[in-house]
């Protein structure tokens, strides 16, 4: 089923609106997006880059010879990766406004892969609001925590 749905960076100069037909997902491990992100993986979904309304288009770096990355040059979320020439695209799960419609189907770039940092059921988990010195810094900052 179609659905429209929204996204952008976190300083909100990059916008997006996208035409979603499935909720497919998935993880990259490769240490290009690795390096790109500064984690161990990152998720993207898939979408036709004819899909894609930008209200501002994002700021590309040609991060390989094959491929560039859209992101936000003020606040440095990264939003896309693509291959110039292909019809297709992938936007970074985070950047939508509600990431929650989206299924992990598979992994990709297996051989850079930290297992490690996948299954962590066992450990232990923290909620933001109980963390004093966090709480206390929004409170000030905006009288509210953010969302």
């Amino acid at each position: 089923m179609s659905k429209q749905m929204t996204g952008g960076c976190q300083c909100g100069r990059v916008r997006y609106r996208v035409n979603i037909e499935d909720d497919d997902a998935y993880l990259c491990h490769c240490r290009m997006c690795q390096r790109a992100t500064g984690g161990v993986s990152i998720a993207f979904k898939g979408v036709k880059k004819a899909d894609v309304n930008w209200e501002r288009e994002p700021d590309l770096y040609a991060s390989s010879p094959i491929a560039e990355r859209g992101f936000c040059k003020e606040c440095g979320t990264p939003l896309t990766f693509w291959f110039p020439d292909a019809p297709t695209m992938d936007l970074t799960v985070g950047s939508f406004d509600d990431p929650s419609r989206f299924q992990l189907r598979h992994h990709y770039a297996v051989e850079s892969m930290h297992e490690q940092w996948l299954d962590t059921r066992d450990l232990p988990r923290y909620r933001t609001e109980d963390n004093a010195n966090v709480v206390k810094r929004w409170m000030e900052a905006i009288g509210k925590l953010p969302d």
